[in-house]
């Protein structure tokens, strides 16, 4: 049989820090981790942790075992992910990397943020940043893939992905993303920009993922895409599928279906081999092409995703609704369910706001200081991305990397004052995680995480500034973190359409709000900002918070409904047990 197969496993934990310690910029960060034990089944055996990200990467050994019988893999981990593997399991993480050598390893965009929902500084200091971190695993490779968070994609933010690295790239994307204009396109190597794109089969990934198919039928449905038109002309052709690796997971059983699918699939003549392999093989002439193979040009929606609302859909694709709150092909506010009840998700609308109007001063900020110090732009954009060998110094390591101040402050004259600078800038980053706008309620580890270390951001440039006039600047930003509330009127936030007509009452806002904690009182992004000011803030700047209940300051979250499946020590809300 002509028919190829190839699975991508996407990697990523956003970390449970809900404090940032302070630093001059010269180390790694370090900070407190949240502490809210629960345990997941893993082929029988409870796997443990102080919380749902250690318990996740300790699972990836069990991973790991399983995926080094595997062919035709690759894989992505998100940069922080990988660094925190590093920390906390350095056995997993020395069994991945060699796994990653073996298979086709795919650079990630650290931070996993909404790459097009950033601005272009911020995405060329990223891309760059992912290639030079996977440089040790990409290193020989002329093909190599690329996986955008969440998938989505613009032209624009994969045009500048491209100018950051001299090789061919593949997209991974999802086929809903795709706009077919030739049938043959279907399964074969083809062009997007000056790199090449895949998009996965969405139903037997998530068949796989969700546990709607057992094995027969997963193997069933993936022969089913046998084309009866190249087989005839001996052309291969790739079926795609993608899933997180936190997939496997998804019950006691799920790495061993894994295993079998890949088997049965096998059985049935199918060789199985990654999307980069396939594109390196039809380029080379190993592969048969059909006329005109790999010039195909193809068509990709803007703002696409691979896991958005598909039942808002208007067109038959994707986009970025899920992470906007609003559907982006009308402008309508809508509302989910979360356990039972219908929420709005205007929340989304000014979460997203906001970051950007925060990651706009924090840029502005950083970039200020370092004029001041006699840094121009281009050796500023240089520096920020040297960062990245102090921000990631162990992973660097591991690899014999340069990660001396010296390599690092070239760009800068070797002016130390610009190591400050550039922790406050990876703050930054660090504060951009997709997550809290993936999941539909607000009160959730991961946006108390985003906002936590956002603070420590504003924060700290306040004191970086103090005595200059931009420090207003930085206060308001922080007071805008504190006051998410009022954001519904200062925004006019009631005046956006919604789908069903109630979306945007005020009613509607205050109610996704609410916090899901006992002795909350505060939403979560009042509790998170409060939770470092009340630790951080001193002299006049305590001022800012002194009217509020700081024993209302508390880092306990709601539950995110993707992780109730996990056995926790309070199954009623994700505590932090504190010092």
């Amino acid at each position: 049989m002509f028919m190829k197969y190839g699975h991508h496993f996407h990697a990523y934990q956003p970390g449970d820090i809900v404090y940032v310690h302070d630093g001059d910029g010269s180390k790694p960060i370090e900070y407190e981790e949240r502490k809210s034990p629960v345990a997941v089944n893993i082929r029988g055996e409870e796997v443990k942790g102080e919380n749902w990200t250690r318990a996740m990467l300790y699972s990836y050994e069990h991973i790991s075992d399983t995926l080094s019988l595997m062919r035709g893999i690759s894989v992505d981990i998100e940069p922080f992910t990988f660094l925190m593997l590093l920390k906390y399991h350095g056995k997993a993480f020395e069994e991945t990397v060699e796994l990653l050598k073996r298979f086709d390893a795919v650079p990630t965009t650290p931070f996993h943020p909404i790459v097009p929902h950033l601005d272009s500084f911020e995405q060329r200091v990223l891309a760059r940043l992912s290639f030079d971190f996977y440089s040790p695993l990409i290193d020989g490779r002329e093909v190599i893939g690329y996986w955008l968070p969440e998938a989505v994609i613009t032209r624009e933010s994969a045009s500048l992905i491209e100018s950051s690295i001299d090789k061919k790239l593949v997209f991974l994307l999802d086929e809903r993303q795709l706009l077919y204009d030739i049938p043959q396109a279907k399964h074969s190597c083809n062009h997007y920009l000056n790199s090449f794109v895949f998009g996965r089969e969405w139903r037997i990934s998530d068949a796989f993922a969700f546990n709607t198919l057992d094995v027969p039928g997963l193997v069933s449905a993936t022969l089913a895409y046998r084309d009866d038109y190249k087989e005839k002309l001996g052309v291969p052709y790739l079926v795609f599928t993608a899933s997180d690796l936190e997939s496997l997971l998804g019950n006691p059983k799920q790495l061993d279906r894994f295993t079998a699918w890949m088997e049965g699939i096998e059985r049935n003549g199918v060789e199985r081999v990654s999307a980069m392999e396939f594109v390196r093989k039809k380029l080379s002439g190993e592969f048969k092409g059909l006329d005109g193979e790999c010039s195909f040009e193809m068509g990709v929606k803007d703002y696409s995703a691979w896991s958005d609302y598909f039942d808002l859909t208007l067109d038959g694709k994707t986009s970025d609704s899920r992470w906007l709150g609003y559907r982006r092909a009308d402008g309508k506010v809508f509302a989910r369910e979360v356990n039972g009840r219908k929420v709005s998700q205007l929340w989304k609308v000014a979460f997203t706001r906001l970051f950007e109007e925060l990651n706009r001063v924090v840029r502005l900020g950083v970039l200020k200081g370092l004029e001041d110090l006699g840094v121009d732009s281009q050796n500023a954009e240089e520096f920020l991305v040297r960062y990245a060998r102090v921000f990631f110094r162990d992973y660097y390591d591991y690899f014999n990397m340069e990660t001396s101040l010296d390599y690092v402050l070239e760009p800068v004259d070797g002016d130390r004052n610009a190591l400050k600078l550039g922790r406050i800038y990876y703050l930054m980053l660090l504060s951009n995680h997709s997550c809290p706008r993936f999941w539909e309620n607000l009160d959730t580890r991961v946006a108390f995480g985003n906002v936590s270390v956002m603070a420590k951001a504003l924060i700290e440039l306040m004191y970086y500034f103090d005595g200059n006039e931009l420090q207003s600047l930085f206060i308001e930003a922080y007071l805008r973190l504190l006051n998410f509330e009022n954001l519904y009127h200062l925004w006019n936030l009631g005046s956006m359409p919604s789908l069903e007509g109630w979306e945007t009452t005020k009613k509607a806002w205050e109610e996704a709000l609410k916090p899901e904690v006992p002795e909350g009182g505060y939403n979560v992004l009042t509790r998170a900002a409060l939770y470092v000011g009340k630790r951080d803030l001193r002299g006049e700047l305590k001022n800012l918070i002194g009217h509020y209940n700081l024993d209302r300051a508390i880092a306990d979250t709601g539950h995110i409904p993707g992780e109730v499946h996990g056995r926790w020590e309070n199954p009623e809300w994700c505590e932090h047990r504190g010092l």
